[in-house]
């Protein structure tokens, strides 16, 4: 059997390419290895399975991750020259009380490893990749999720020499290798603590252990703490300290489980550095993209056009004047009266939540949401129309693949500045729009491969 398909024009959009992987075992081969693969981690359960990983042109994955490290970088250029400070930032972006922690005591410390954990959130729209936002925390879905399914499709894809038809970096390979950089850097041994919690909702322990155990059979030492054990990676003989780790977990998520933070000021205060750091918040608010999309007064052309071809127009919500399509526009009124073309976005807003998609609701409600964000750290940003591609699919109780036309919201991870992997999220009844693996019987993920 051929190990790749011809699809031709039938796959949808020409960015996917024409070519796909078959399937390389029976359909219930396939189901019982990837639900292996995730058990105990906390995934939700999915009706629908993908039968191969995701495979595109190696220009269009090069092109997502040479897209991604440039909008990075002039992300975190824009998010620090909001203050010239910390206090000054935080006014500036108006954030919650509950985020003024967990800072670093040396700022250039700070502020240099925020963005060592990114996962942009994209589609591809009709004109190509279109970045919709950027998630920065250490705390990303989607590393074990694509780690489990590489493994998967691996071991079903490999020839007996061990060689497969497509090519994907491993995420836990790629972030311990950014630890040993780290490391290297800083001068500290390359002992790293997986700093998260099994007690917040929809997460248990293994989540957190697999990256540990990964690391301690590929010459780190690593450990997973709990919070309540976090003294143990600082308050210890030397050799057994653990300066370095990953932050995975998100403040919100703590104060909502009823998990105290105060460990972890603890740690950074005698010396471990956790990223991504505090700052990295900044980096991962929505505001950011708003302000980089308007353009700032230091880039320069080749900067601008990347933005213009990548970044839908989005902009920081509020009575005033900004250019569109070459013209210059009072912002409300052109909100108020283009529902149909826009999206409502909430600064911080999580997993879909906070946003309004102006196409899904009539006018009234659509002036309601507006009239409540004006002013409240929000953004408004071009809808951008996902397009389509071909894949096969395997349902619940059925004994073979089916296709499906999908609209994938893409997450390239990047790590340390490097290509990690790319997991992507969809619904396997086409439906298109705000994508959530927590939401739906429909909804399903998998990663994208080099072919």
């Amino acid at each position: 059997m051929d190990t790749y398909e011809d699809l031709g024009t039938a796959n949808g959009h020409p960015w996917f390419g024409r070519h796909r992987l078959r399937p390389a075992a029976p359909a219930d081969t396939i189901r019982q290895l990837l639900r292996h693969e995730l058990r105990d981690t906390g995934w939700p359960y999915q009706r629908l399975l993908p039968a191969a990983p995701m495979a595109i042109p190696r220009a269009s994955y090069a092109e997502i991750f040479r897209a991604s490290a440039a909008l990075i970088e002039l992300l975190r250029r824009t998010a620090l020259e909001t203050g010239a400070t910390t206090a000054e930032r935080l006014a500036a972006y108006g954030m919650p009380a509950t985020e003024n922690r967990l800072w670093m005591r040396d700022p250039f410390v700070e502020e240099r490893y925020a963005d060592c954990v990114v996962r942009p959130d994209l589609v591809i729209g009709p004109d190509g990749p279109r970045f919709l936002e950027f998630n920065v925390s250490g705390a990303l879905g989607g590393v074990v999720e694509t780690q489990s399914r590489l493994a998967v499709w691996r071991r079903l894809h490999a020839d007996e020499d061990g060689r497969t038809p497509f090519r994907s970096p491993s995420p836990f390979a790629v972030r311990a290798e950014m630890f040993r950089s780290l490391s290297t850097e800083l001068a500290l041994a390359p002992r790293v603590a997986v700093v998260g919690s099994a007690r917040v909702t929809g997460v248990e322990r293994r989540y957190f252990e697999m990256e540990a155990d990964y690391c301690n059979a590929h010459g780190l030492t690593a450990r997973f703490f709990e919070p309540e054990e976090l003294h143990q990676a600082w308050d210890c003989a030397p050799r057994l300290r653990h300066p370095v780790g990953l932050r995975n977990f998100t403040i919100p998520d703590w104060l909502e489980a009823g998990l105290d933070t105060a460990p972890v000021q603890d740690a950074l205060d005698n010396g471990c550095l956790l990223v991504g750091t505090q700052t990295s918040t900044f980096l991962h608010s929505k505001l950011t993209m708003g302000l980089l999309s308007e353009g700032r007064p230091w880039m320069t052309g080749a900067e601008r056009d990347l933005v213009e071809t990548y970044l839908p127009w989005t902009r920081v919500l509020s009575e005033r004047k900004t250019d569109r399509e070459g013209r210059r526009v009072d912002l409300l009124p052109f909100v108020l009266g283009n529902r149909h073309r826009l999206v409502l976005k909430a600064g911080l807003g999580e997993s879909g939540k906070q946003v309004v998609i102006g196409r899904e609701v009539d006018q009234a409600g659509w002036e309601s949401a507006v009239g409540d964000a004006v002013g409240a750290g929000s953004v408004v940003q071009d809808f951008v129309e996902p397009q389509t591609c071909r894949v096969a699919l395997i349902a619940d109780g059925s004994d073979e693949p089916h296709d499906a036309e999908v609209a994938p919201v893409l997450g390239p991870l990047v790590f340390g500045g490097r290509p990690a992997g790319m997991f992507c999220r969809f619904y396997g009844d086409g439906t298109a729009g705000i994508v959530s693996v927590r939401a739906g019987t429909s909804s399903s993920d998998n990663v994208m491969v080099v072919i």
